[in-house]
């Protein structure tokens, strides 16, 4: 059987640690402060948001949460963005998805100020990532590099698949497990005997929003497998792209949906704020 890698236990490992360091940076009368926006009603965003305003509170972070309508105009939501990026007490701002049908994302992140861009998905952060001099980095991949890291999980000279290329977690996963010395393979809709390419890899990250759609058959023994899928099967209940039961009987490691990667995400978001309020207040 695999060994489980709980996100939640070290999640919660991580999180005492970011409390200490601001608890330094208090004594220098520094506290960083994160705002997010949520704008309509949509019941699954509200439960993410409310979950990282308990996590700013935990580790000490100021956190602000600012509801909007789902009539809000595009305009409207940039302008309250703008605001946001003059202010001194908010170091990071975070505009949670979805966003109604009438705005468009990738304009509302372009108005984020990048050095605000706590989910580091404006142009300019990712092409700081892509070149390896970045100071955030997305919270779900870096969630799982610090997983891999926290389990003494080598990553150099392995051979790691990715199944998923969307610019959220497939593209950046792959290219920080390239900056980790991994040999990276990059599997999506189009890709041709996907089973074959999986069972070579050494860590398998799935990323599909397929219910149990990786079986044992598609792992090669010994693998790491990640799964960051969430989703409902027929019955309602709450699963990932992997199939646990069967897949945990050959990997070596594995995460569990939910307790694996998904308490890591907001930590790492976490981690992005302090990061923004030192640079914001010229630590480095």
């Amino acid at each position: 059987m695999s060994i489980i890698i709980d996100g939640k236990q070290t999640s919660a490992v991580v999180r005492k640690e970011y409390a200490e360091e601001i608890k330094e940076l208090a004594k220098k009368g520094i506290v960083p402060g994160l705002a997010v926006i949520i704008v309509g009603d949509d019941a699954a965003s509200a439960i993410y948001v409310r979950n990282k305003g308990i996590a700013c509170q935990q580790v000490g972070i100021y956190s602000e949460i600012i509801e909007l309508p789902k009539e809000t105009t595009q305009d409207e939501l940039i302008n309250r963005i703008k605001v946001l990026n003059e202010r001194k007490d908010i170091d990071g701002i975070l505009v949670q998805v979805p966003l109604p049908k009438h705005i468009d994302p990738k304009a509302v992140v372009a108005s984020i100020s990048p050095a605000k861009d706590v989910d580091a998905f404006s142009e300019v952060n990712v092409g700081k990532i892509m070149i390896g001099n970045h100071y955030f980095l997305p919270c779900t991949p870096a969630g799982i590099i610090e997983l891999l890291k926290r389990y003494n999980i080598e990553i150099c000279g392995k051979d790691c698949v990715v199944i998923g290329r969307s610019d959220i977690v497939g593209k950046p996963m792959a290219m920080l497990l390239m900056h980790e010395n991994g040999t990276v393979t990059i599997c999506h809709s189009k890709t041709r005997n996907l089973a074959d390419i999986t069972r070579r890899a050494d860590i398998l990250v799935v990323a599909m929003k397929k219910p149990r759609y990786v079986k044992a058959d598609m792992v090669k023994e010994g693998a790491v497998v990640i799964d960051v899928g969430m989703n409902r099967d027929a019955e309602g209940k709450l699963c990932g792209d992997v199939d646990f039961d069967e897949v945990s009987k050959v990997a070596s490691y594995i995460t569990p949906v939910p307790g694996g990667v998904g308490p890591m995400t907001i930590t790492m978001l976490l981690k992005n704020t302090i990061t923004a309020a030192k640079r914001n207040h010229g630590i480095e």
